[in-house]
């Protein structure tokens, strides 16, 4: 028996249904991030007594800056997932691209953009 080279379009059709439905789910979550973001001004501290002033200003830009982060790792997510899709298109998705070999299906069901193989990965982080 040969050993499979890439996964039946069957496969990755349903690779494609699972990922387009995360990219979904992240792009919402990214667009609340975003305007939660830019809605951090409105919660006003003119209103409160000088002693908690300058507490609330600090609370709001760690606020802000965490905000910012959790934007930036759901973008790169996002950005993940549509090259898994481009992947997808290409019959390129769930190869290794570090042994050439199959990734796993339970693997890529847990994480649909991974690259690398479970193998792979922990010899990356050996070196």
């Amino acid at each position: 028996m040969t050993e499979k080279t890439r996964y039946s379009d069957e496969e990755l059709q349903e690779f494609k249904e699972l990922i387009l439905a995360k990219l979904e789910k992240a792009s919402l979550e990214y667009d609340r991030l975003r305007e939660n973001l830019t809605n951090l001004e409105g919660n006003d501290i003119a209103d409160t007594s000088p002693t908690f002033k300058v507490l609330e200003e600090g609370a709001n830009t760690l606020n802000k800056e965490a905000a910012g982060q959790l934007a930036q790792r759901q973008m790169k997510f996002i950005q993940n997932l549509q090259a898994a899709l481009v992947r997808i298109e290409n019959k390129t998705y769930g190869v290794c691209r570090k042994t050439g070999k199959l990734i796993p299906k339970e693997r890529l069901r847990a994480v649909p953009h991974a690259t690398l193989s479970i193998e792979a990965k922990m010899e990356d982080k050996k070196k």
